[in-house]
């Protein structure tokens, strides 16, 4: 019983713990931030999604990080990565919506690939380049939809590459 409770029993918080709790509290903040501008704008995939997707992607990475060192295994940080992109890719192509004159759900795929690049740069532990990734997509999103809306009005239909003729056959 004795070594049972020694099992079960919590281990103490350490600085890392501290600093690998920082590091998911900023993919859910950073995350969040992109969200918002996908949820104001009415995007299925919005603020919690991106939240998740972020602190997701950042708890992966701590995990293969951190989560067995002292275990005699031979960790590679960079497997999950990969495989984080690839369950990514899966999630974005779930917001994409194909008619036979338009494509919609392109920027929030790419944007739910990006928040999930987000936070495997803050598992990683690279504060300022996630910080600064983000600020950038974001005024990506703001600006460029702003100049989009602009030259929508003028040319009527939309960016050319997405939205086709309605007389095109698939």
């Amino acid at each position: 019983r004795a070594r049972l409770a020694q099992t079960l029993t919590m281990p103490t918080l350490t600085p890392l713990d501290i600093e690998l709790m920082v590091r998911i509290l900023m993919a859910f903040v950073l995350g969040g931030l992109l969200g918002i501008e996908r949820e104001q704008i009415g995007r299925p995939a919005g603020l919690r999604t991106h939240m998740l997707v972020c602190a997701g992607s950042t708890c992966f990475t701590l995990a293969s990080a951190y989560g067995f060192d002292g275990q005699g295994t031979i960790r590679d940080p960079t497997r999950i990565a990969a495989q984080i992109v690839t369950g990514i890719g899966f999630l974005g192509a779930g917001t994409i919506f194909r008619t036979q004159s338009t494509v919609r759900g392109l920027t929030t795929a790419a944007n739910i690939w990006l928040v999930a690049a987000i936070g495997l740069l803050l598992g990683a532990g690279m504060y300022w380049i996630a910080i600064f990734t983000t600020l950038l997509a974001y005024v990506t999103l703001r600006l460029f939809s702003l100049i989009g809306l602009l030259s929508t009005r003028r040319r009527g239909k939309g960016e050319p590459s997405i939205a086709g003729s309605d007389d095109v056959a698939d």
